[in-house]
C-alpha cells in the first residue's frame, strides 16, 4: 500500500493521458441534474468532485450510495456509474434502475459488468487499469471523474487546469507531505480520530476516515462545520481522552466557519483534547483537497506500520461480499 500511495501523482498523470486519449461522444444536452452512483473507494471521488464544483455548476449533483436511485431521475439526468471493479452490486442495481428511467449513462470502471454494459449499450465510459484496491485507485478515479463531467460541460477549464497541476505539486512537496503524515500518524495511533472540516471539504474528511478504517484498521468518524456545532459540539461538555480531533483547514474556509472552528478547538483544548490543525493554504480548492488527501493517505499507512498490520488486507469486507453472493 505504501508503494501505491507513493505512486499517487503517477496515477493522476496516467489518468490525464487516459482522459486525453479517450473517444467521447458528448452530445449537446441540457441536463436537469447529475447522479453519481458509487460506494467506498469508487464513490468518494464523486463526493469530493461534487463539493468542489458546487459553486460553479448550475445544476444539482447528487451522490448516490445505495441500491436504489432517486425518483427524480429521468431522461434529463446524467447518471454516472462509478465502480472500480465493475462488479459493485449496489452500483449495478442502481445502474439498471437508471436505465429503466431513461437517464443518459456514463461509466467509470476498470472492467467487470459495468464495462460490459457500457460496451454493449454504447455508453460513454472511461476505463482505468485493473489490479488495485479501489481506494488505491483514487488518483485514477477522481481525476477521470472530473474529466468525465468536463466532457459534458459541467466543470470549468480552471478546475481541469488546477487538477493537472496536482502531480507536480505533490512531487515538489513530498518530503513535507510524508513528514506531516508521519507526525499525524504518531498522534492518532490507537486513538479515536475525529475528523472535522468545512462542509465543502467533508468529502476530503470522509476520504481520510475511510483510509483510517481500511488501511489503519481503526474506528474513526468525521463531521462538517458548521453542522457539528449544532449537535456534536455539545458532546465536548465532558473530557474524551480517547479522542484526537483533527481539523482540516484551508485559507478559503468561509470566515464564519473559520471562527466556528477556532471556538471548537478552544473548547476541546479546555477539555484536555490534543487538537490537530492540518492546513492547506493554496488559492485553489482542487490543490487544497489533493494536498490534504496526500498527507492523510500517508498518515493512514504510517499508522498501519506503527500497529504492525497489513494496510491492504480487508478480509471482513471480502467475507461480507462472499456471504451476499450466496443470497
Amino acid at each position: 500500500m505504501k508503494n501505491l500511495v507513493e505512486a499517487f501523482p503517477k496515477h493522476m498523470r496516467d489518468a490525464l493521458d487516459i482522459a486525453r486519449n479517450s473517444k467521447w461522444d458528448a452530445k449537446a444536452m441540457e441536463f436537469s441534474n447529475v447522479v453519481i452512483s458509487g460506494l467506498g473507494g469508487s464513490g468518494i471521488g464523486g463526493t469530493i468532485a461534487s463539493q468542489i464544483i458546487a459553486t460553479e455548476c448550475t445544476i444539482p449533483i447528487i451522490v448516490n450510495k445505495d441500491y436504489s436511485v432517486p425518483e427524480f431521475i429521468n431522461e434529463n439526468t446524467l447518471f454516472v456509474a462509478s465502480s472500480y471493479s465493475g462488479n459493485t452490486e449496489e452500483t449495478l442495481e442502481a445502474l439498471s434502475k437508471a436505465q429503466e428511467k431513461g437517464a443518459t449513462v456514463a461509466c467509470l470502471t476498470s472492467g467487470g459488468k459495468v464495462l460490459q454494459i457500457a460496451t454493449e449499450k454504447g455508453y460513454n465510459f472511461l476505463e482505468m487499469p485493473p489490479g488495485f484496491p479501489p481506494r488505491a485507485a483514487f488518483g485514477y478515479s477522481s481525476t477521470l471523474l472530473f474529466h468525465l463531467l468536463a466532457n459534458f460541460g459541467l466543470v470549468s477549464d480552471s478546475v481541469i487546469n488546477d487538477l493537472a497541476k496536482v502531480p507536480q505539486l505533490i512531487d515538489e512537496q513530498i518530503e513535507s507531505i510524508k513528514a506531516q503524515g508521519k507526525e499525524l500518524a504518531e498522534k492518532l495511533n490507537n486513538k479515536l480520530p475525529l475528523i472535522y472540516s468545512a462542509a465543502r471539504f467533508d468529502g476530503v474528511a470522509t476520504r481520510f476516515k475511510q483510509q483510517i478504517n481500511e488501511n489503519s484498521k481503526m474506528l474513526c468518524w468525521n463531521a462538517p462545520v458548521p453542522e457539528m456545532n449544532h449537535n456534536e459540539l455539545v458532546g465536548w461538555a465532558d473530557k474524551h481522552p480517547e479522542a484526537v480531533p483533527v481539523f482540516l483547514r484551508t485559507k478559503n474556509d468561509y470566515f464564519r466557519t473559520a471562527e466556528r472552528m477556532n471556538f471548537s478547538i478552544d473548547l476541546m483544548k479546555s477539555k484536555g483534547a490534543n487538537c490537530i490543525e492540518l492546513w492547506s493554504k493554496f488559492d485553489s480548492d482542487v490543490l487544497n483537497a489533493y494536498y490534504l488527501i496526500s498527507i492523510t493517505d500517508w498518515a493512514s499507512v504510517y499508522i498501519a506500520d506503527l500497529r504492525g498490520i497489513d494496510p491492504v488486507e480487508v478480509g471482513v469486507i471480502t467475507e461480507l461480499k462472499n456471504k451476499l453472493a450466496n443470497i
